[in-house]
């Protein structure tokens, strides 16, 4: 999820949508939304990428300029 979030953000950046310093707030948001838990196969991991973009699109959709 850090991943997925952080790339999120990042290209958000790159594109003027954020300031750099809400990288961090994006990532902050999406990481505490969900306990960490174990992975159990590929099919896990592809759902908490996805989910963890979801949330991260939904912060850019409330915050972003």
């Amino acid at each position: 999820m850090l991943n997925a979030a952080n790339e999120v953000a990042v290209a958000a950046f790159l594109d003027g949508r954020i300031r750099y310093l809400e990288i961090a707030g994006i990532i902050e948001e999406v990481l505490n939304h969900e306990p960490v838990t174990a992975v159990e196969g590929l099919d896990a991991v592809f759902a908490a990428d996805a989910k963890a973009r979801l949330l991260a699109g939904q912060w850019l959709e409330r915050n972003a300029r």
